[in-house]
């Protein structure tokens, strides 16, 4: 520290700062800021402002489109730390020297990954929509916030990745099945079941979409075949142009959850909990998992948030506070909350989400994480001239990364 600056009485170490960037994601490497090299270092500024700390971070290149959600998020991790009143982050640019050790990092972390190829474009962005238990809504969530993207004018897959509890298709009124024709390699490939929104388009894989799969029959498959089950739906499917692929993940920490960082590591997640605090608990177990898999956790919904009867009165069944608790816990900002409303139960069962076929406090609510997941969380942005773009060089000048045995 300079000399004549003031320190607080509690005041975050530089350990934990560090820790604390650690959480900040690369969404196109996969992988932490601080093992990449990409952090340069850290200074407290109490001559300029009380409490203000400085992050200086390099970028592969000054003009990369992802620099505004990595300033988003380094503030997001580091400002809840004891003493930071204000951060301020400062950008400069790797020397050729830094970006070589930055990509041989990148490309040692994809050998260690099962990583899979697919028809997904490189600037769709790919959402896990996760939690750490059943019952918190998260289907209902990828349902309605899928509708709400895609009223947007976008278009939006929709994977569902909960092989053994699927509901996808009937919540958004696709009950036909997949057929599969074959590309010029003469490969089959299924094409996703399409359902139009106003100028949008919603692309949807589920198993209850796959000839022989009944709703009223169990889908009974151990750990590895679950994974083959979203390696198949990843890798033999169609996708064609997309803005956005969400994949309704299912509950809990277990063999899908790991498998799809191995398999799709530039998988952003968004994590779903209800008020109460037995929920969020759970719930950042899931976080912790998406990011020992360096997956980015992109932010909360929380759903169910109160319940608001005819007359105004508000009640909260569940409790309160829990996502603004969950995002404070990990860093993360609270993207939304969503009212507890017969509507989305009633629109799930007849395939007609509540977010584009009702208006009021939940339609509203569904249009406004939309909203805020286009144009702020997570939105769609070029990435010519980034690191993905170097790391694509590399492997095309040294072979691509060998598939583990």
């Amino acid at each position: 520290m300079k000399p004549g600056k003031i320190e607080s009485v509690a005041r975050a170490s530089d350990e934990q700062i560090v820790n604390a960037l650690r959480g900040v994601i690369d969404p196109e490497l996969s992988d932490n800021v601080v093992d990449l090299g990409m952090v340069k270092g850290h200074e407290w500024l109490d001559d300029v402002a009380p409490g203000l700390l400085e992050v200086r971070i390099s970028l592969t290149t000054a003009g990369c489109p992802l620099r505004a959600q990595l300033m988003k998020d380094v503030k997001d991790h580091v400002s809840h730390l004891p003493g930071v009143e204000q951060v301020k982050v400062t950008f400069g640019e790797m020397t050729a020297d830094q970006k070589k050790q930055l990509m041989a990092r990148a490309r040692r972390t994809a050998q260690e990954r099962d990583k899979v190829s697919t028809d997904i474009p490189e600037t769709a962005r790919i959402v896990a929509i996760a939690s750490g238990k059943g019952g918190v809504g998260k289907s209902s969530v990828t349902a309605n916030l899928a509708a709400a993207l895609a009223r947007r004018g976008l278009t939006v897959g929709v994977l569902d990745a909960d092989i053994g509890g699927f509901s996808i298709p009937r919540m958004l009124g696709l009950h036909d099945r997949v057929e599969a024709e074959k590309d010029a390699s003469g490969r089959a490939r299924m094409r996703p079941l399409v359902k139009r929104i106003g100028d949008g388009e919603l692309q949807v894989v589920s198993m209850g979409s796959i000839e022989g799969a009944e709703e009223d029959q169990a889908v009974m498959l151990r750990g590895l075949m679950l994974n083959r089950a979203v390696q198949h739906f990843l890798e033999d499917v169609r996708w064609g142009e997309l803005d956005y692929l969400l994949i309704d993940m299912p509950p809990g920490t277990s063999d899908v959850q790991m498998g799809l960082a191995r398999m799709l590591p530039r998988t952003e997640m968004v994590i779903v909990t209800t008020p109460s605090l037995a929920a969020q608990k759970v719930a950042t177990r899931a976080a912790d998992m998406g990011r020992k898999g360096y997956l980015r956790i992109a932010g909360v919904v929380e759903n169910m948030s109160a319940f608001v009867c005819d007359h105004g009165e508000r009640y909260a069944l569940f409790g309160e506070g829990g996502g603004q608790r969950l995002a404070d816990e990990i860093g993360v900002p609270l993207i939304g909350s969503i009212p507890l409303d017969p509507a989305v139960a009633a629109g799930g069962d007849t395939g007609e989400p509540a977010a584009i076929a009702t208006t009021g406090a939940v339609a509203d609510a569904f249009a406004a994480i939309a909203d805020r997941v286009a144009t702020e969380v997570m939105p769609v942005v070029e990435m010519a001239g980034c690191s993905a773009r170097l790391l694509e060089a590399v492997e095309a000048k040294l072979g691509p990364t060998p598939t583990p045995s």
